[in-house]
């Protein structure tokens, strides 16, 4: 049986331009109102994640900048994993490679960052790891933003802290994603499942392809594995 529900949010709830399935709302709705857990996991920050929980309805639980951080309920302590002074390192040579060319990176909420840093998709992703071949980071494009994380945190490894945190383990969760940043999230959990516009890298892993893409996919997927799911006594800590 399934206890718990973590999904990205970038192109799994949302169409191409961003825009929120509306259909994805109310089944994760469904799920909330049943006792389901369910978890956001997104490349974003915090505060931003704080407001798509929110107005779809979840209870808070959170995974944010790729596993970097997560948080339990609204009111939880974040948990930060990495070294953003790494990464703080790394975005220096890059920024200083692009400005002898008169580029400028667009940085995405550096201010919010507490794990990994990220930058607009303006320059090309592998020129970006040839730069930082001999810096200890990986760089991470999930095709909406280049992120600088350090190595070995990702939202795999964020759900295996995240599921001891809530008393659960990662064979209790169905994980929905599109993009290579998902990979080990969908591994990691006990169900993984993507949508027909996912990367093909993490087709090849998950457990079951939805014929639909983006949002209406998610759907599809949420209405196949819906009865397998179980509701558990919430915690007082959630």
């Amino acid at each position: 049986m399934l206890r718990a529900l973590l999904t990205d949010i970038d192109g799994t709830l949302t169409d191409p331009t961003r825009r929120i399935n509306l259909g994805a709302i109310e089944a994760i709705r469904s799920l909330v109102d049943q006792g389901i857990e369910v978890v956001l996991a997104s490349g974003n920050v915090t505060c931003v994640m704080d407001g798509i929980c929110r107005m779809i309805g979840t209870n808070g639980t959170l995974i944010a900048e790729n596993g970097g951080v997560f948080r339990i309920g609204y009111t939880g302590t974040p948990h930060i994993f990495g070294d953003q002074a790494v990464c703080r390192r790394a975005l220096a040579v890059v920024q200083a490679h692009y400005r002898t060319k008169g580029v400028e990176l667009q940085l995405y909420s550096p201010t919010y960052r507490s794990s990994d840093l990220a930058f607009a998709r303006t320059v090309p992703t592998d020129e970006v790891r040839t730069i930082l071949a001999d810096h200890p980071v990986q760089v991470i494009d999930t095709g909406y933003a280049i992120h600088l994380q350090v190595p070995g945190i990702n939202k795999g490894t964020a759900l295996v802290a995240l599921a001891a945190d809530m008393h659960l383990v990662p064979s209790d969760f169905l994980a929905i994603g599109d993009s290579t940043n998902d990979l080990q999230m969908l591994e990691t959990a006990g169900i993984g499942v993507t949508v027909a516009n996912a990367h093909p890298n993490i087709k090849a892993v998950a457990q079951y392809v939805a014929e639909k893409e983006y949002g209406d996919g998610f759907v599809e997927a949420i209405k196949k594995y819906e009865p397998y799911f179980r509701a558990r006594k919430r915690s007082t800590t959630i």
